[in-house]
């Protein structure tokens, strides 16, 4: 599947001094998106051998061991190609210790074209920063898109309704693997399963030496099950309590903080939009892929309005809005997207079948005095738009490509 959002954000840097680095999610197809931009240069008559890729995950390539081993191999490559230029595509590379230095070192000492990609966004962000002094572009990752996934599903049979797939998108979110195989049921919830557990392990515990797992299980199932409601760290210690187990609030906050590095949580900040001021102890959590919840709590159509909330701003986020949760005096405005001069408010409910639900929907945006655009989401086949602000089915929304 040719992912055309990521190519087309990504094609004007090719060949350009600029580090280009893709972030997101174990598994959500970022290696995937290298075996992409390897394809667009083999079609741009770049030749074979003047392409180096790496997995620093696998165990099979002895030149990925040490960065002096990788230094050393990319040097016997550029002599190979008569000085050439050399494309790296480095999947994982945070695995690899010194990777910065090493990096910066590449750049320095041989033509080279780079990308790299890594399931950790803050490592990667951070270090090049530090070392390459903004000489880098990235480019978050991830998993499939609803849009992405209709055109899958449409792919095998062109047929399929746009409502059917929506359903099936809302039970089992958007890891590639699961679309691909198009496995569904129990085996696609022991996919996700275990694709939960190796973030946990591998880009949580692992890399930041955490001992209690179980505790730190404990706590991302909390915050999976408490999706879109507002993060209290009252709340979880109170959970904890209740499973004979307590934590020190700088830790919680570390955990918190290493979920999001790993990509597996999009906090959203709130903001007081009459008085301007974000509310920086206050904040709301969405899954990267909503499909972990169905796989660790099952029926996510149970808890529909959390599930049609997470899959709207992690949308948004994808897109490059900057997306927080605004507060109108005591009442809550979803989402509130801003990118450049763009700016609207957006309601999620799942049905409104009486004029109460359509009432609390629309009246704190009627609130809100400014002429950005203002919409009310959800399932209905209704149209109930009024007084400026337009109701757009949420499947309909999540396909229109202005946004």
């Amino acid at each position: 599947m040719k992912r055309s959002f990521y190519i087309d954000q990504i094609s004007p840097f090719i060949d350009k001094g600029v580090v280009k680095v893709f972030t997101g999610i174990r598994r959500c197809g970022k290696s995937h998106i290298m075996g992409m931009v390897r394809d667009i240069l083999l079609s741009n008559d770049v030749r074979k051998d003047q392409i180096v890729e790496a997995n620093f995950e696998s165990k099979k390539i002895d030149f990925v061991k040490t960065q002096d081993l990788v230094f050393s191999h990319v040097k016997v490559c550029s002599e190979n190609v008569g000085g050439r230029r050399l494309y790296l595509l480095f999947d994982e590379i945070q695995e690899l210790e010194g990777w910065e230095k090493l990096v910066n070192a590449l750049l320095v000492d041989f033509d080279v074209d780079v990308y790299l990609t890594g399931s950790n966004a803050k490592l990667l962000s951070g270090e090049l920063a530090t070392y390459l002094g903004g000489r880098y572009v990235e480019i978050h990752v991830f998993p499939l898109s609803f849009g992405e996934v209709l055109e899958w599903r449409r792919a095998e049979n062109p047929n399929v309704s746009v409502k059917e797939v929506f359903r099936r998108f809302v039970r089992e979110g958007g890891m590639p693997f699961i679309h691909d195989a198009n496995i569904q049921g129990d085996s696609a919830m022991s996919y996700l399963s275990d694709v939960f557990g190796s973030v946990v392990v591998k880009d949580i515990a692992k890399r930041h030496k955490v001992r209690d797992i179980d505790l730190l299980e404990r706590i991302l199932t909390y915050l999976i099950s408490e999706v879109g409601h507002v993060f209290s760290a009252s709340s979880i210690k109170k959970y904890l309590r209740h499973e004979n187990r307590d934590i020190a609030l700088e830790t919680l906050y570390n955990y918190l903080k290493y979920a999001e590095e790993a990509c597996l949580t999009v906090p959203l900040k709130r903001t007081d939009l009459v008085g301007k001021r974000v509310l920086t102890s206050q904040e709301k959590i969405y899954l990267a892929d909503h499909g972990f919840r169905e796989a660790l709590f099952g029926n996510n159509e149970a808890s529909i309005d959390q599930i049609l909330e997470n899959i709207v701003a992690t949308d948004l986020v994808r897109r490059g809005f900057d997306v927080s949760v605004g507060l109108v005096g005591k009442k809550e405005v979803d989402f509130v997207a801003e990118r450049g001069r763009n700016k609207f408010y957006v309601q999620v409910a799942y049905l409104m079948p009486t004029a109460e639900i359509r009432e609390r929907e629309f009246s704190v945006l009627e609130q809100i005095r400014d002429n950005y655009p203002k919409y009310v989401l959800s399932m209905d086949e209704m149209n109930f738009s009024r007084d400026g602000i337009i109701h757009r089915p949420i499947d309909e929304f999540l396909l229109d490509v202005q946004f």
